[in-house]
């Protein structure tokens, strides 16, 4: 598997180059919270996956990583938009640098599940850590609405066996509701997916779509949200 932490820290233009092959998923969002005139938290903003179609419609958004390269193609996309109602700034999800009672939603695009993976043995504590922030953060009727995988490659859910524990700690301890999405890779030829797939997932993924000639590869997400 290749090493995200430095793919974040060397390669976001690359990564990014990944995931605008896929939706948008802002109706998703919309359905759960309608964004207009709201202030926003992206928690986990990466290079603005959710940021980006957002901003447009927000009061405020503030775009918050672990990795400033990634937040560098985030603020660099947010400009060429003309938006001017954004700031980003490198943070950890267990600290967030904001005040309480700032914001009405929080959404968070596959990012937490990094602190929530069972390989880590202090996984439930990073839950709380988070949570706590994320409630700390929100005004009273404030949303939290996170996206996680369930399977690249995939047509129906198959998440990782890691990620299990924190998926049901999300609905069982934290009250979250949950359903699944398709959010499929749609690439521009079968040389692109291959490079794409291997850059990012697995040599075994890769090796798959370079065999079947995929160019729309399926994957599927989760959403958990929280009505506070």
């Amino acid at each position: 598997m290749p090493d995200h932490d430095v793919i974040y820290k060397e390669e976001a233009a690359r990564y990014h180059e990944l995931i605008a092959k896929q939706p948008s998923v802002q109706h998703w969002i919309e359905e759960i919270r309608p964004i207009r005139g709201l202030d926003i938290v992206d928690l986990g903003a990466g290079s603005g996956r959710l940021t980006a179609v957002l901003a447009d419609q927000a009061k405020t958004i503030v775009a918050l990583d672990a990795y400033e390269p990634m937040l560098h193609v985030a603020a660099e996309r947010l400009r060429s938009a003309g938006c001017t109602n954004w700031r980003t700034q490198v943070a950890d999800h267990r600290e967030l640098p904001l005040a309480s009672q700032s914001a009405d939603l929080i959404v968070s695009g596959w990012s937490i599940c990094y602190l929530g993976s069972d390989n880590l043995p202090n996984w439930e504590q990073n839950l709380r850590q988070v949570m706590s922030e994320m409630k700390r953060v929100l005004r009273g009727n404030g949303t939290i609405i996170i996206f996680e995988t369930m399977g690249t490659g995939f047509e129906t859910p198959n998440p990782p066996d890691f990620l299990k524990k924190y998926y049901a700690a999300l609905e069982q301890d934290y009250g979250f509701s949950h359903k699944w999405i398709r959010t499929d890779y749609a690439f521009d030829s079968v040389e692109q997916a291959e490079q794409l797939t291997r850059f990012f997932f697995s040599d075994e993924l890769a090796d798959r779509v370079a065999r079947d000639k995929l160019i729309h590869l399926p994957e599927c997400a989760g959403i958990w949200w929280l009505y506070l």
